[in-house]
């Protein structure tokens, strides 16, 4: 259950550090208020106004374009190292406190010193068991 626990957490983490850097660009057009496509890897396609008011250079100054594109980008982080070197005071203390409290949870347990180490056992004067021909089989 922890292996299976440990892996997805890395995989989840590992993820997460890929999207974070990735950046991408949405195009969508709009035709008035009409969304005529929308994109997030290629360009979009237009409704094909564009083409006509491009032929027609008298009548530019008289209207206004209909067609509008817009382009929503987001970027990824570029750096992915932190510096820990500007640490304030207050961020170094807990930074070490942390550290030592956190080690300080996987200390294992003390061996316990048996009762009985200091009293040795009787010494052995006759083997009993070969006296009565008791052997533990």
């Amino acid at each position: 259950m922890k292996k299976t626990f440990y892996k997805i957490s890395s995989f989840l983490m590992a993820l997460l550090v890929m999207l974070s850097t990735v950046s991408f660009t949405i195009e969508s057009h709009y035709c008035g208020d009409i969304l005529v496509d929308a994109s997030f890897f290629g360009t979009v396609e237009t409704c094909g106004m564009d083409s006509l008011q491009a032929k027609s250079t008298k009548d530019t100054l008289e209207r206004k374009h209909c067609c509008n594109n817009e382009q929503i980008t987001i970027n990824g982080q570029n750096e992915l190292s932190v510096s820990f070197n500007n640490l304030t005071n207050d961020q170094q203390i807990f930074v070490a406190s942390f550290v030592y409290a956190y080690i300080n949870l996987f200390e294992g347990l003390e061996n316990k010193a048996s009762s009985f180490s200091e009293y040795p056992p009787p010494l052995i004067v006759k083997n009993i068991y070969k006296l009565d021909e008791t052997y533990l089989i």
